[in-house]
């Protein structure tokens, strides 16, 4: 059977160890005296998963988002320079609520 690492991670210690018990890889000898965290990435070792967990940022187009992130920092120097306080906590709130929206939409 393939398993993702997410797949892994919500297994329990003895769950884990029938799976290690049918590998034979160097990285899971000695699986029965491991806890889970040292199971997992012995297993995943073995097995070649990525440990890496992707966030999905669904709803949001990140790249318009970015793009627009950045056309307001060129601004926000503009407005330290021009020492326009007022402009300038336009565009922090502007930002703020970007960064908020991006990090919502990944969870």
């Amino acid at each position: 059977m393939d398993y993702t690492f997410k797949d892994l991670k919500e297994k329990t210690v003895a769950e884990l160890k029938e799976i290690a018990k049918g590998i034979e890889h160097e990285a899971v000898k000695g699986y029965t005296q491991l806890n889970k965290e040292h199971l997992l990435v012995a297993i995943c070792k073995a097995l070649h998963i990525d440990m890496h967990v992707h966030h999905e940022i669904k709803g949001v187009d990140k790249a318009k988002m970015k793009k627009r992130l950045r056309e307001l920092k060129k601004q926000r120097n503009q407005a330290i320079a021009a020492r326009d306080s007022e402009k300038l906590r336009s565009l922090r709130r502007q930002m703020k609520r970007i960064k908020n929206r991006m990090r919502q939409a990944a969870i």
